[in-house]
């Protein structure tokens, strides 16, 4: 039973991460997004990591997927391509991506295929628990987790900001950039 729930998490983070990247309507892409953190959820509760997939799920799939519903709810739809494609870009990268599967796919075998006769590792039985996981957000790796929320915090910002410049909406402009000189707004 472990190993088909393994599958199914995995079939799910594998194609919600893929449907992200391919689906081209933002929201579609945030619901696929949702799909591919409710997997990983189910694949930390295997590990028996229930903190650790409960955070997942109220702080990923919840917070962040709502800022970036908001965030698409603003952007809208795209009518013009975001970037123009780089000459030979189209046959370029296929082949550098097959590349990178086959790097990596080397790498995975190798240090699989060593470990095959072996039992794995031990987890501790605090793993996961919220002890555990406060002492590494709060000091092992608390620097990398205020960086994040301030990257994630700035990407908000900025697509916010680049969607009003491509509408041409006035509304991000400075208070009073938009008025005529004789026009102080009030007294005559």
């Amino acid at each position: 039973m472990v190993q088909i729930a393994f599958f199914a998490g995995a079939l799910g983070a594998l194609g919600g991460a893929i449907a992200v990247i391919a689906l081209r309507n933002p929201f579609y892409s945030v619901l696929a997004l949702i799909v591919h953190l409710v997997s990983l959820a189910g694949l930390f509760l295997l590990l028996h990591a229930e903190f650790v997939a409960a955070a997942q799920i109220v702080v990923y799939a919840g917070a962040i997927v709502v800022l970036y519903v908001f965030v698409a709810a603003y952007v809208g739809g795209v009518e013009e391509p975001l970037w123009e494609p780089i000459p030979g870009q189209r046959v370029l990268a296929p082949l550098f991506a097959a590349g990178l599967f086959v790097v990596i796919s080397i790498a995975v075998l190798g240090t699989g295929l060593a470990a095959l006769g072996e039992r794995g590792p031990e987890i501790s039985p605090g793993f996961g628990s919220p002890e555990e996981i406060g002492v590494l957000l709060l000091e092992r790796f608390l620097l990398v987790f205020e960086v994040v929320s301030l990257l994630l915090l700035v990407a908000a910002v900025a697509a916010v900001v680049l969607a009003g410049r491509r509408r041409g909406d006035d509304e991000l402009a400075p208070a009073g950039a938009g008025r005529e000189a004789g026009d102080a707004g009030g007294v005559g």
